[in-house]
């Protein structure tokens, strides 16, 4: 009896391990979209920060998920009262967002860039690298403050990383939603193992 389940027990087991050494980043550049590819979504909106520095590590929670932002040279909140933004002291240093609670392997949100000051510097580009074991990354240009990217990967994320691409501006974020795949996703790889077991009882029939 037991011979009868070992095949397709085995052909389950490297179904299960071919999907996790082929780990994918989905990239979306539609907020609805993004949103529509993920569940449990929680927002961090950064309007406890004010215009100020802070140390290079921040520990941040969106929903119920927890998160670090980190940067060499330092955070600097940026923006105004009532909106304000994540940025960095030092132009040339990434933000680097990591250590996802929760098993999110979903990070998205508005980034662009800003002055000096800590204020909205139109048109500038930003350079976003998610990895999760594989890395991808993807450059928005010319962003506003409604740009907006996201990635959705079938493994869980290490980090997330945003840096300029040189000009006289800083990388900066707004509302990072963390989150996790939809379930239909899961839904697929059961589906996937079912059809496994099926061409197995086939065979023997």
């Amino acid at each position: 009896m037991r011979a009868r389940f070992l095949k397709p027990l085995c052909l389950a087991a490297l179904l299960c391990a071919a999907a996790s050494s082929q780990a994918a980043i989905t990239v979306y550049t539609s907020q609805a979209d993004f949103l529509a590819a993920v569940s449990a979504p929680g927002v961090d909106s950064f309007d406890d920060l004010t215009v100020d520095p802070y140390g290079d590590t921040l520990d941040r929670t969106a929903g119920s998920y927890t998160y670090q932002a980190y940067s060499p040279g330092g955070l600097w909140g940026a923006g105004a009262a009532g909106n304000y933004w994540l940025s960095n002291n030092t132009q040339t240093d990434p933000i680097v967002f990591s250590n996802f609670s929760g098993g999110a392997s979903a990070f998205g949100g508005n980034f662009f860039t800003s002055d000096l000051a800590g204020q909205y510097a139109p048109g500038g580009n930003v350079v976003l690298t998610a990895t999760d074991g594989t890395s991808l990354t993807y450059s928005l240009n010319g962003t506003t403050q409604s740009s907006f990217l996201g990635f959705v990967s079938d493994a869980a994320l290490s980090s997330v990383s945003l840096s300029t691409d040189g000009g006289v501006y800083w990388a900066t974020a707004n509302d990072v939603v963390l989150a996790v795949p939809e379930p239909a996703t899961y839904g697929m790889l059961l589906a996937g193992l079912g059809f496994v077991g099926l061409m197995g009882r086939r065979r023997r029939a």
